[in-house]
């Protein structure tokens, strides 16, 4: 596969913005370019509906300092696309022909469900989400989707975003408590209407800048430890509580507020309302942040269609898959640690006074996929720089919990090493949880020590219980297995403790008579 690079360019009615993706020769992605222009086009639209002289000339300089950028990239190909604000101007034609006429694009507006859609693919293919309601607030659109086994049933596009509900309800950027009053009861009708999603007690996606940003204001105030806005996981207490702490500053003071974008200071409360109030109207048990939206679902669906698919099949195996590429890990080692792992795994669950469950072995295999991938940092500290990059690293597919998990669990060396990590995420863990993951984490650790030369010589593994305190493992492999067995006797004292019993390890050479 060749690499290519495509661009993505987004005239939506805050912001207009260029971004480019490289698709390299492993079929991986990665955003190469991320420019942003805040034109607050839909501040453009004059009483008659028309987009005006003022407007049309920031598109023009906008694009033109576009289109130096994109000529520096040898681009495989290029989607120009508008929404709300020019989709809905009166002479949309004649902006569209000026542009045409004046610059190197070729723009298409997309209709209201073909940007409810986009938003909606980049949810499900970035989140491991199969239910539930998403909402993008633009500048001067709404889209809500509703969907169902990953699949778009309903979707409902509002004439108002972020930037309109300033300019219809406020009279300048400090609400006040009669302007609140009146947004609301707007914004209660306006949900009203859609009787798909009332009281349906799943998740809400937030995808756009407003969202963005309310979840990074949420993070510095409750000083997140866990890096990452993607599927950062909020609830409606969470929302009311930063949108009452943004109401009682003035517009000056939201501007120095950390995580809120000064060019947004002017438009959050609104659009932080319409979340808060959607949450109100679906019951949803959790506000989950998307940082994919239209531009990725764009992508993601230029990227797929070769491959006859919209979607894919699993979001977290595509995203490991991706990240173990990244960090030139070795696929067959990496993939006989999980199927090592799981014969543990397997032979050791009936043992256990509580079992594991089914999403316990998902968490084990996908740590083994990537287990010590700091090693391509610095080998000999490959535990802390795992744990450090899982941490810091955005994985699709994974919520934050389950991004902590797989954290400790593929960068396990000792349970003391594991407390030692875990300490800013303390209150995170329970006493339960820990003694989990460190089980887990020694599952691994001795499964990687099985392969020690990376030959795959270990094709099963058979546990019998000897007495409370005793086990032995089986180990049957094919040819020599001098350092496995070496390994193996060295690191089994992990798996130990973490089951408070003594192992024997029985290895049998198949291929012996």
């Amino acid at each position: 596969m060749k690499q290519q690079q495509i661009g993505i360019l987004d005239m939506g009615s805050n912001s207009i913005r260029l971004v480019i993706y490289t698709i390299d020769e492993n079929g991986c992605t990665g955003e190469t370019l991320n420019l942003k222009v805040t034109a607050r086009l839909s501040s453009h639209i004059d009483s008659d509906g028309h987009m005006s002289k003022s407007g049309i000339e920031v598109i023009l300089q906008t694009l033109e300092r576009f289109s130096h950028i994109v000529k520096q990239y040898p681009l495989t190909d290029l989607r120009c696309v508008a929404t709300a604000a020019v989709r809905n101007a009166k002479n949309r034609d004649d902006v569209l022909q000026t542009i045409a006429e004046n610059s190197d694009f070729s723009i298409d507006i997309l209709s209201e469900r073909e940007e409810a859609f986009y938003g909606y693919l980049a949810v499900t293919n970035s989140t491991g989400i199969t239910d539930g309601i998403s909402i993008d607030i633009g500048g001067g659109s709404t889209e809500i989707t509703s969907f169902h086994n990953r699949e778009l049933i309903h979707y409902h596009s509002f004439p108002f975003g972020a930037v309109t509900l300033k300019n219809d309800f406020f009279r300048d950027a400090q609400p006040t408590r009669s302007e609140m009053k009146q947004l609301t009861k707007f914004l209660q009708a306006s949900f009203a209407e859609l009787p798909w999603i009332r009281n349906k007690q799943v998740p809400v996606i937030g995808i756009g800048g407003s969202a963005r940003n309310l979840a990074l204001v949420h993070q510095q105030h409750v000083r997140y430890p866990l890096a990452g806005l993607h599927q950062y996981e909020m609830d409606v207490k969470d929302v009311q509580s930063v949108n009452k702490m943004l109401m009682k500053m003035t517009n000056q003071q939201r501007q120095l507020v950390d995580g809120l974008s000064k060019d947004r200071s002017d438009i959050i409360i609104p659009a932080i309302t319409a979340l808060e109030l959607l949450l109100h109207a679906v019951q949803a048990p959790k506000f989950f942040i998307s940082t994919k939206g239209l531009r990725e679902g764009l992508f993601y669906e230029m990227y797929l269609q070769p491959f006859g698919i919209r979607q894919f099949p699993n979001v977290a195996e595509e995203s490991l898959y991706q990240l173990s590429i990244d960090y030139s890990l070795n696929p067959e080692h990496q993939k006989q640690l999980a199927v090592l792992g799981t014969f543990l795994f397997q032979a050791l669950n009936p043992l256990l006074d509580e079992p594991l469950s089914k999403t316990d072995l998902y968490l084990l295999r996908w740590s083994a996929k990537i287990f010590y991938i700091g090693s391509v940092i610095y080998a000999e500290s490959r535990s802390q720089h795992t744990f450090y990059l899982l941490t810091n690293t955005s994985i699709d597919g994974l919520t934050h919990e389950e991004r902590l998990a797989v954290a400790c669990i593929a960068s396990f060396k000792s349970r003391s090493q594991l407390k030692q990590y875990i300490a800013p995420f303390r209150h995170w863990l329970s006493a339960k949880e820990l003694k989990k993951y460190e089980l887990l984490g020694a599952i691994v650790k001795l499964s990687f020590a099985l392969d020690s030369a990376k030959l795959q010589t270990i094709r099963s593994i058979q546990v019998e219980k000897v007495s409370n305190q005793l086990l032995i493992l089986h180990i049957y492999h094919e040819g020599d297995s001098y350092f496995e067995k070496q390994h193996a006797e060295k690191n089994k004292k992990h798996l130990e403790r973490a089951l408070a019993k003594h192992i024997r390890l029985d290895f049998h050479d198949i291929c012996m008579k």
